[in-house]
C-alpha cells in the first residue's frame, strides 16, 4: 500500500516539492509549435504549478516566462507582442525572449535601470513540431530527450494534446496497467470474435496475463505474457521513462514508434501528449471478420480554445456529460463510452482529482504500478539527499533503448534477453540507435 506521505511525495509537483524539483531536471513538452505565432497573442501556460506565458517574437524565437511583469506583477498575458519582445501594457516595460528588460519608457533616461531587470524565464528548445521547456538551472540542461518519436520529422508524426482533469500520477498509471485493456477496451469482445491464429487475440481469450517487471536505466518496464501455444509465449512490453513518459504495448514492436507524456500542469490537471510515427502498427484493431472493432477508434472532438489557464485541448466529451456514455450501447460494448482514449479519460478522472492511495487495494496485476512508484520515490529521495539523478536526466540517448510493443518468442527465452535482442534488431527510423551502437 502507498502511504499518505508517499502519496503526497508522488503527486505534488509545485516548486519546492520533492517530485516537482525532480521533474524540473527534465525537458518538458509544453506546446505544439503551431500554437505560437510570430508577433501573435501570448498563450497562458501552466506547468508544474507555475503560471507562465508563451510567445513567439518577430524573429521566430520562443519565450516562456512567468506571466507576472517584474515591475508591479501585472500579467504579461495582456502584453503587446511586438518588435522582438513582449511589452507590459501597465507601464510599457518590455522583455525579450531571454527575459531581458529592453525598454523602460516610463523612467527618465538618467533613472533608467533596465539592464538590472530580468523576467523569470525558462530555457526553451523547438524540435519537430514541439516546444520544449527546461525549468531547472539552464546550465544543467542537456538536449531534449532522444525518444524515437520525437526525433522524426514533423511530417512523419502525429502529435496529440489532451487536457485531463486529474493528477499526473493516476493518469500515467493507466498506461502501465495492461490488464485493463482486456476489460475496459475489449470487454465487449467474445473469444469467437478474434482470430485464434493471431497472437494478439490472446488479449481477449486470456484476460489474466502473468507479469515480469524490471528496473532500467530509463525507469521501469514490464512484460505481460500469455501462453501462445506451440511452446511459445506472447509478450506485451511497455515502459515508464523518467520523469513522466510511457510507451504503450499495443502494436507489433517492429514498427511501434510511439510515446506519451503525462505532463503535470498542476497537482490536479495533466496535459497528455502523444507522439506517434504515422508508419506504425496499431495492434489489434479488427475482429475475425476483418471489420474494425466497433467503437474503438473514435476521433477526439475538442471544445473551442479559450484563453484561460485550462483553455487548451479540452474534450467535448467530459465529466459534465458523462463522457457521452450510452447505457443501451453498454449492453454490447461493455462501457458504452465511445473510443479507447475517452474510456481511459473517464476512468482516471472518475478516481477524483488525486486518488486516495490509502483506499486502493492493489493486486498482483498491479506489479508494474507498485514498482514504478517505488522507483520514483527512490529517485526523489536520492536526488534530495545527494543531488544524484536517474541516468536519463543527463544522457538523453538512454531513451533510445526503449520501445514498447508485442512479440512472440520461445517459452524458454529469458524476458530481458529476448527484449534486448529484439530491440537492437528492429528498424530504426531515426538512424540514431545505429550511431550510438556504432
Amino acid at each position: 500500500m502507498t502511504s499518505a506521505s508517499e502519496s503526497e511525495t508522488l503527486t505534488r509537483v509545485g516548486a519546492g516539492t520533492p517530485m516537482g524539483e525532480l521533474m524540473r531536471q527534465y525537458w518538458i513538452p509544453a506546446l505544439k509549435s503551431s500554437e505560437l505565432e510570430a508577433d501573435g497573442a501570448p498563450v497562458r501556460l501552466l506547468l508544474l504549478g507555475e503560471r507562465l506565458i508563451g510567445f513567439r517574437d518577430s524573429s521566430g524565437r520562443v519565450g516562456i516566462m512567468d506571466h507576472r511583469c517584474p515591475h508591479r506583477c501585472a500579467s504579461l498575458f495582456f502584453g503587446r507582442n511586438e518588435d522582438n519582445g513582449i511589452r507590459c501594457v501597465y507601464h510599457g516595460w518590455k522583455y525579450d525572449a531571454d527575459g531581458n528588460c529592453v525598454d523602460m519608457p516610463n523612467a527618465p533616461e538618467h533613472q533608467d535601470f533596465k539592464q538590472k531587470v530580468k523576467a523569470k524565464v525558462y530555457k526553451t528548445a523547438e524540435r519537430n513540431g514541439l516546444v520544449w521547456v527546461y525549468m531547472g538551472d539552464p546550465a544543467t540542461a542537456t538536449e531534449p530527450p532522444s525518444l524515437e518519436a520525437t526525433l522524426l520529422p514533423e511530417e512523419e508524426v502525429k502529435i496529440t494534446f489532451v487536457l485531463r482533469e486529474c493528477n499526473w500520477m493516476q493518469a500515467m498509471e493507466g498506461e502501465i496497467d495492461t490488464s485493463h485493456f482486456s476489460f475496459l477496451h475489449f470487454g465487449g469482445l467474445a473469444n469467437d470474435d478474434v482470430d485464434p491464429d493471431q497472437p494478439n487475440g490472446l488479449i481477449v481469450t486470456n484476460r489474466a496475463p502473468e507479469f515480469k517487471v524490471a528496473e532500467t536505466d530509463w525507469g521501469t518496464m514490464y512484460g505481460a505474457w500469455r501462453d501462445a501455444g506451440h511452446n511459445q509465449k506472447y509478450w506485451r512490453v511497455a515502459h515508464f521513462l523518467f520523469p513522466f513518459w510511457t510507451m504503450p504495448p499495443h502494436g507489433a514492436m517492429e514498427d511501434h514508434v510511439w510515446t506519451r507524456a503525462w505532463v503535470p500542469m498542476d497537482d490536479t490537471h495533466t496535459m497528455y501528449v502523444e507522439i506517434t510515427w504515422t508508419g506504425r502498427s496499431a495492434g489489434l484493431r479488427t475482429v475475425k471478420s476483418g471489420e474494425p472493432i466497433p467503437g474503438l477508434d473514435v476521433p477526439l472532438e475538442f471544445l473551442p480554445k479559450d484563453t484561460g489557464w485550462f483553455g487548451r485541448w479540452r474534450l467535448k466529451a467530459n465529466a459534465s456529460n458523462d463522457y457521452l456514455m450510452d447505457r443501451d450501447a453498454q449492453a454490447v460494448s461493455y462501457t458504452g463510452i465511445p473510443g479507447l482514449y475517452l474510456q481511459d479519460q473517464a476512468i482516471t478522472e472518475s478516481m477524483g482529482y488525486i486518488v486516495d492511495h490509502e483506499f486502493e487495494q492493489l493486486a498482483p496485476s498491479d506489479l508494474m504500478i507498485t514498482q514504478t512508484r517505488r522507483r520514483l520515490l527512490n529517485a526523489v529521495l536520492t536526488y534530495r539527499e545527494n543531488g544524484e539523478l536517474p541516468l536519463n536526466a543527463r544522457d538523453p540517448d538512454i531513451y533510445l533503448q526503449a520501445r514498447g510493443g508485442d512479440f512472440v518468442v520461445s517459452e524458454n527465452e529469458d524476458f530481458m534477453e529476448s527484449y534486448k535482442n529484439r530491440r537492437t534488431s528492429l528498424v530504426d527510423p531515426t538512424g540514431r540507435l545505429q550511431e550510438i551502437d556504432g
